[in-house]
């Protein structure tokens, strides 16, 4: 299982304004139901006095659910989560805030300007960086002579892993993540360096940055 994320910590807003109407937006990740409905619940405290806040939000295991906030009905919701499925992210909430400009927009224009505002808080994200693939990865731990250290690396890298950590003692002690099904190369071959000798110990799956 792979999917594209925001990163943790970051934020992408984008904004577009259609009659005097203006629509902001904000992407932000989540790790589950109850972070997005925390997401929306502080959005809608920082902009109370918008009238309408209509939210989208995306889960890696499927979920996803969306609200319209008081808009006609598909107009506002619908749109912002068709834009996620459409980038194919995951474990993300974005909420469109709507400061009404005194003119009617009809469904139509409503249903695009919801859409064009979160597709902006997208393409904000796209642009500084912090969209990323996630899926299951494995850690690795090893407990290697210092003098083996560089080899050791040039291992884990040869098989697609990447250092998460190192503590320099007169050993090394060194963890490295690797996409879940990759580790077992690095294992056999360290088992090889080491004459036989298990020096890894592996870690559980878990959801990880690839």
């Amino acid at each position: 299982m792979t999917f594209c994320t925001l990163r943790a910590g970051a934020r992408a807003r984008g904004e577009f304004e259609d009659r005097r109407s203006r629509f902001i937006g904000l992407l932000v990740p989540v790790g589950g139901e109850r972070d997005a409905t925390r997401g929306v619940a502080e959005v809608r405290a920082a902009r109370h006095d918008a009238r309408h806040n209509a939210w989208a939000w995306a889960l890696a295991d499927g979920r996803e659910r969306c609200s319209d906030d008081g808009e006609p009905q598909r107009t506002a919701g619908q749109p912002i989560l068709q834009q996620l499925r459409g980038a194919g992210l995951a474990n993300v909430c974005c909420v469109v805030t709507r400061y009404f400009g005194g003119t009617l927009l009809g469904p139509g224009g409503l249903a695009r300007a919801y859409g064009e505002a979160a597709a902006r808080s997208i393409a904000a994200a796209r642009e500084a960086g912090d969209l990323v693939t996630q899926g299951l990865v494995v850690p690795v731990t090893c407990v290697v002579p210092y003098a083996a250290y560089e080899r050791t690396r040039h291992v884990a890298l040869m098989c697609d892993g990447r250092e998460q950590d190192a503590i320099f003692f007169e050993d090394v002690q060194v963890t490295y993540v690797f996409r879940a099904g990759q580790e077992g190369r690095f294992v056999a071959a360290l088992s090889e360096l080491a004459n036989g000798r298990d020096v890894c110990q592996v870690g559980e799956a878990r959801l990880g940055t690839l």
